[in-house]
C-alpha cells in the first residue's frame, strides 16, 4: 500500500474513536485539547497515555510507546505492520462484509461435503443446535473466490484479506472453518498441512464473550472443539482464548469484573499447558480475580476427554477440585 492510501486510511479512523471503541476512556484533559488515560498496552495503574486528537498521535509515558492508529493496532493486536493496516481496513467496514461472505460460504458447503460432517462427529461435534450455535463452516478449496468475485468482490480485496494467495488460490483448502470477530479460523482435516490458520490480523477477543460474560463463573479453555464439546455437554459459561497465550484484550476481559476463572488447558505431556495456567493463574489473582486450575487426566484436552467417553457429571467433579 502505498503512501497515499495509508493516509487515507488514517484520515478516515480518527485515532480517538478507534481507541474508545476498544474500550480505552479519558480520565482527564490536557491543555490543546489533548487527553490523558491509562494506557492499554501495558498495566497501567496511573494515567500515563497521552492522546493528542488533532495530529492523532498518543504516546505513553510508561511504556515509551507511540505512534499513529497503525502503530497503535499493530501494538495493541500483537501483529506487524500489514496485518494492523488489514485490521483497521476490516475495523473501518471495507472487510467485514466479505468475511461474512466467506463465512456464509464456508457453512453452505459443510453438509455438502461428507469428510467434513464426518470429522466434526469424530471430534464431538454433533449436534446441529452447535453447529449452528458457532456458525460452523467448511472450506473445500478451489471454489470461494469465483463464489466472491462473482458478488462483486475484486481479487485484490480477497488477497488483502488473505482469503486467496498470490496466485489466485483459495488460501483455506479442506478446512472446517469458524468465524471469529474480524477473522476466520481454519482447521486442517489433511495431515500434511498446518493444522491452525488463521487469516492476517488478530485473533479477536475471548471466543463467545458476549454469552458468558455475566456468569460469575467462567471455564476458559484453549480451543474451539474444546469449547463446542463443553458446551454440547451443557456448559453455557465456557469461552476460548484459541491458544494458551491470551492477548492483552483477552485478558483485560476476564478482569472486567469480579468472578472465578476456571482454566482448563491441556493436559500436555510436555507440561506446556498447565505452566502457561499456572503462569495465566497468577496474573489473574494480581488483578484480584478467582483462578483455579483444572486438572484433566495426563495426555487429554477437554475435547479429547469427551471424545473418549467421559461425562458432564465427572468435568463438574474436576471443576470442583479445581485449585
Amino acid at each position: 500500500m502505498n503512501r497515499q492510501a495509508l493516509d487515507e486510511l488514517k484520515q478516515q479512523i480518527p485515532l480517538m474513536g478507534y481507541l474508545q471503541a476498544h474500550d480505552w476512556s479519558p480520565a482527564r484533559p490536557l491543555s490543546g485539547g489533548r487527553w490523558m488515560g491509562l494506557c492499554p498496552l501495558h498495566e497501567d495503574h496511573k494515567p500515563s497515555f497521552l492522546v493528542d486528537p488533532n495530529k492523532d498521535l498518543f504516546y505513553c509515558y510508561g511504556c515509551g510507546r507511540g505512534g499513529d492508529v497503525i502503530r497503535f493496532a499493530e501494538l495493541y493486536h500483537q501483529v506487524k505492520f500489514p496485518q494492523a493496516v488489514a485490521l483497521l481496513h476490516q475495523w473501518r467496514g471495507v472487510e467485514p462484509s466479505l468475511l461474512l461472505e466467506a463465512a456464509r460460504f464456508y457453512r453452505i458447503q459443510l453438509h455438502r461435503h461428507s469428510e467434513a460432517v464426518a470429522y466434526l462427529y469424530q471430534r464431538g461435534v454433533r449436534s446441529l443446535a452447535t453447529i449452528e450455535l458457532m456458525r460452523i463452516g467448511y472450506a473445500p478449496g478451489g471454489c470461494l473466490r469465483g463464489w466472491l468475485t462473482q458478488l462483486g468482490y475484486s481479487m485484490s480485496a480477497l488477497y488483502q484479506a488473505g482469503l486467496v494467495t498470490g496466485i489466485g488460490y483459495d488460501a483455506y483448502v479442506r478446512r472446517i472453518v469458524f468465524p471469529l470477530e474480524g477473522n476466520l479460523y481454519g482447521r486442517s482435516l489433511s495431515a500434511d498441512a498446518p493444522p491452525h490458520r488463521f487469516l492476517p490480523g488478530a485473533k479477536g477477543g475471548l471466543y463467545g464473550w458476549e454469552q458468558v460474560h455475566r456468569y460469575p463463573e467462567v471455564i476458559l479453555v484453549e480451543g474451539l472443539f474444546d469449547y463446542a464439546v463443553l458446551w454440547e455437554a451443557g456448559f453455557q459459561n465456557v469461552t476460548c482464548s484459541m491458544g494458551t497465550h491470551l492477548n492483552a484484550r483477552q485478558f483485560r476481559q476476564l478482569c472486567d469484573a469480579p468472578r472465578t476463572v476456571y482454566l482448563t488447558f491441556d493436559a500436555d505431556g510436555n507440561g506446556s499447558g498447565q505452566q502457561a495456567a499456572q503462569c495465566l493463574s497468577q496474573n489473574l489473582w494480581e488483578r484480584g480475580i478467582t483462578a483455579r486450575l483444572v486438572s484433566l487426566p495426563q495426555g487429554h484436552d477437554p475435547n479429547s476427554f469427551f471424545v473418549q467417553g467421559g461425562e458432564a457429571r465427572q468435568f463438574r467433579s474436576l471443576l470442583e477440585a479445581a485449585q
